[in-house]
């Protein structure tokens, strides 16, 4: 006896209802401080543009379609000492010389030579530092970074917002009104977008802060987005999605999409860092998500240490119960994705595309290396590690391409129904 589903797909099939099998897949990218010493820094500093040119070579070796270029201070300027950083920021691309006609033509004839796009150019750091003169240190290398943009020919940047440390959370928010809003005005004058990364960035204090990042979750976004909209400049906020960080705080990526879809918000995510996390199960019994609160040795009588060595130590909030992954370098671990303790690919990028409002052909998954053990600052060593993690990236969105076509086109346009459950929002 047929089932209802496949009288519902013969009659589909019947009144002509046949769709092409026709997959849709994301644009891979890849950041370039996964090498941040590929030019050496002798070289680089009195030829800045030398490392653009010498990383895209890179990524075509990589197998990458394009790069996010990373921007930073210079060490010469930089406020936080490199010793003080878990992942150390790369300035593949050097603005103490701000973007100019000439620089911009050098860089676009090298991404022609090679055949490599832009995806974006990114800049972590803190927009909500409390100390006004380093603040407008950072604001004034954003608004570089977005001049950088708009000459080469992209259509965001990728940032964080940070946090005050002076002020309550809900203060955060008035701050973020009265200072990060005309940061969006910026980018909005430019034609650009700003895409927040939702890291919570709990080594950024030696105090006891965690959620440094004030853009970190879902409820955070909403509210901000919220705060941009008013200001006119809601378009202008996007987030740049990383499971890594939802791992860091117990998420799963399903159940904060569907957040997202039931609340209005499925726009709101207009990229991905492609980076994972494996939690330690037993850093985790000891100190719980949280992380390590006492005893880390980043505090000296009530100060931070003045060894940056030791200030690094306030990293252990997160190191102690999680490690970065590199995609595809953590064992397929069925149990440990249904935990939150590590991420499921294939359903990351099955739920991107089942319950996000995005164009899924212009959408960009930007490889980024933080997995330390692997942090190889040697061209020859890194490579295979890296081109093999983004053959891994392409592979996982061909499948989950694939899949979504078949089972939410095909399939549907004739009724056929498809089998199984799945993972499901809010039950792991």
């Amino acid at each position: 006896m047929a089932t209802d589903a496949a009288k519902k797909g013969r009659k589909a099939a019947g009144a002509g209802g046949v769709r092409q099998f026709e997959p849709r897949f994301m644009r891979i990218s890849v950041l370039t401080a996964a090498l941040q010493e590929l030019t050496p820094r002798e070289v680089r500093d009195p030829d800045p543009d030398r490392a653009v040119e010498e990383w895209l070579e890179f990524a075509c070796d990589l197998g990458a379609d394009y790069i996010e270029l990373s921007a930073a201070l210079h060490p010469t300027q930089a406020d936080v000492p490199a010793e003080a950083m878990l992942d150390p920021v790369a300035n593949t691309l050097d603005l103490r010389r701000p973007m100019d006609s000439r620089r911009a033509n050098r860089i676009l004839a090298a991404m022609k030579r090679r055949g490599i796009g832009l995806s974006d150019v990114a800049y972590f750091d803190n927009m909500l530092h409390e100390d006004p003169a380093i603040r407008k240190k950072k604001h004034d290398f954003m608004l570089r970074v977005m001049d950088s943009a708009q000459m080469l020919g992209v259509d965001a940047v990728c940032g964080f917002v940070g946090r005050n440390q002076a002020l309550d959370l809900d203060q955060n928010l008035d701050d973020f009104r009265q200072s990060f809003i005309p940061l969006l005005k910026a980018a909005k004058a430019r034609g650009l977008v700003y895409r927040v990364e939702q890291c919570p960035m709990p080594g950024w204090t030696t105090g006891d802060n965690f959620h440094n990042n004030i853009g970190d979750a879902p409820g955070m976004w909403i509210a901000l987005h919220r705060i941009a909209e008013k200001a006119g400049v809601g378009d202008q906020l996007r987030i740049h999605y990383d499971p890594s960080h939802a791992i860091l705080m117990g998420q799963d990526t399903r159940s904060i999409f569907q957040y997202l879809k039931d609340h209005g918000y499925a726009f709101l995510i207009g990229g991905f860092h492609v980076k994972g996390q494996v939690v330690n199960s037993k850093g985790v019994a000891a100190w719980g998500y949280g992380g390590q609160t006492v005893l880390r040795g980043d505090r000296k009588g009530g100060q931070p240490a003045a060894d940056p060595r030791d200030q690094s130590k306030a990293w252990l909030k997160q190191v102690v119960l999680c490690e970065h992954e590199l995609p595809g370098t953590a064992r397929h671990d069925p149990l440990a994705y249904l935990q939150n303790r590590t991420v499921d690919w294939l359903d990351h990028q099955l739920a991107a595309r089942e319950l996000l409002d995005m164009n899924v052909d212009r959408t960009y998954l930007v490889v980024e290396h933080e997995y330390p053990p692997a942090r190889i600052q040697d061209r020859k060593r890194l490579l295979p590690v890296l081109k093999g993690s983004i053959a891994f990236v392409r592979s996982i969105d061909l499948a989950a391409g694939c899949m979504y076509a078949l089972q939410h086109e095909v399939l549907a346009a004739q009724g056929i129904p498809v089998q199984g459950i799945g993972r499901e929002a809010y039950r792991s």
